[in-house]
């Protein structure tokens, strides 16, 4: 990866709260079983109330986490998430009630909304153009590699102490505290010091590393065009943003319809399900990080050489193939290790396709003075579908069955593809403020 080092150390740090998200999306998965008998509440109280609780705060932070992200700045922000993980894994592992559980994962959840506003955008506005892809990437790259530690660390743990499930959500106050210290290092984003603070100078130092091809004057000049002539009470509802809008939400929306967060959180009991003993599905489950992990950086070194939209016909294709081979093995009665083979592929397919874009392409298809804005929808509709699925697996397993449940993931793939044949334009090598005056172009042609 031939990246300026410092680009490099401030996207990875920034990317480190990806890491959080993933460990913090995963570990609970874990600790799936023991929460439910320990505190028997039924089917939807375990679904919708302790395994979502992370993910409504997710909702949340998500929602709300473009407020601070534009007002305060990108670094302050990525402080306050590095926070709300290091509290939320205390307080997560020392629990003895359910609903003071949920609370403490509704904290997390708040960090994980507001990480993918703030880290994405940070990352893309210090990204030359030619970069950007894979180093916006890395943040998807870090969650993965969270996933892949949560269930390595879940796998260690079943059996350690007299409570093992408060090892495995607890455990996570050391990365998290980690994060905290270092992200004290990254500058603040040279486009927001600019458009929104109007502070050049404190700007200059960023954008020297930045892109030393164009000189300083002409990066100014090119960031300053963007916020000439906006009107102060602009949002991303204008008709001129109507276009990213819908690709934004298009993009989100299946993200979720794919199944991926339904099967991360219940992969062990899914592995289960399909007869694989408890510490086999627990071990099929580290496989599927391992695949993860190799993929996300598969489609991390193809995005910037291929473009979004390459990938996105690959993923697509491996989704619907994935998913019509683990319903039908769900509807004829296949058990062992065909069903783990099967789930790989499709984790396969998601890291190269929607894993490696979803974060990139949504963090640049919006003007800077309105980034946060719009980063915050497309990953709130990302978040609140994340929270619906999930909450409702427990319940759809028992009353239509695994095998429609995943054949209507399969179908809701084949839109997928359509969407990204028809709509989904190509972003890669492209400027920021390039892709703005090009997308407000078709949002105008559309209303004519």
């Amino acid at each position: 990866m031939s990246v300026n080092k410092s680009l490099f150390l401030w996207s990875i740090t920034a990317a480190l709260a990806g890491f959080l998200f993933g460990f913090d999306t995963v570990v609970i998965s874990g600790a799936d079983k023991a929460l439910q008998e320990l505190w028997p509440r039924g089917d939807v109280f375990h679904g919708w109330v302790i395994m979502s609780s992370a993910l409504w705060g997710t909702v949340i932070g998500a929602m709300f986490g473009g407020i601070p992200t534009d007002r305060i700045g990108r670094k302050p922000t990525l402080i306050a998430i590095g926070l709300l993980y290091l509290v939320s894994a205390i307080g997560s592992g020392l629990a003895t009630d359910p609903w003071v559980f949920a609370f403490f994962r509704f904290i997390g959840g708040l960090g994980v909304g507001a990480s993918t506003v703030a880290a994405p955008i940070f990352i893309s506005e210090i990204s030359p153009a030619k970069d950007r892809g894979k180093l916006v990437a890395l943040y998807q790259f870090n969650i993965v590699f969270g996933i892949l530690m949560a269930f390595i660390s879940n796998f260690l743990l079943k059996e350690f102490g007299s409570e093992p499930w408060r090892w495995m959500v607890g455990i996570e106050a050391v990365p998290a505290l980690i994060y905290f210290l270092l992200v004290f290092i990254i500058p603040e984003s040279p486009r927001w010091l600019i458009t929104v603070k109007g502070n050049i100078g404190k700007a200059i130092p960023t954008l020297k590393v930045m892109d030393s091809s164009m000189p300083i004057e002409d990066q100014i000049r090119q960031i300053q065009a963007d916020h000439q002539n906006i009107e102060t009470t602009d949002t991303i509802w204008n008709l001129n943003y109507r276009f990213p809008l819908i690709l934004a939400f298009l993009i989100s929306f299946f993200n979720q319809f794919s199944g991926i967060n339904a099967f991360l959180y219940y992969s062990p009991r899914i592995f289960e399900i399909a007869g694989l003993g408890q510490s086999g599905a627990l071990l099929s489950s580290v496989g599927v990080g391992i695949v993860n992990l190799i993929f996300t950086y598969v489609g991390l070194m193809l995005i910037d050489r291929l473009g979004r939209k390459q990938l996105m016909y690959i993923g697509s294709i491996g989704y619907i193939v994935s998913l019509s081979l683990v319903s039908i093995a769900f509807f004829i009665g296949i058990q062992g290790i065909s069903i783990p083979i099967f789930f790989f592929l499709f984790i396969a397919s998601h890291a190269i396709g929607q894993g490696a874009i979803i974060w990139v392409f949504i963090s640049e298809i919006f003007p800077n003075h309105l980034r946060g804005q719009g980063t915050a929808f497309g990953t709130s509709v990302h978040w609140v579908f994340a929270a619906l699925i999930p909450a409702m697996v427990p319940w759809l397993f028992k009353v239509i069955g695994p095998g429609v449940v995943f054949a209507i993931f399969a179908t809701m793939m084949v839109g997928q593809l359509l969407f990204t044949i028809k709509m989904m334009p190509e972003t890669k090598g492209i400027s920021l403020e390039e892709l703005e005056k090009k997308f407000k172009r078709v949002s105008k042609t559309e209303k004519h």
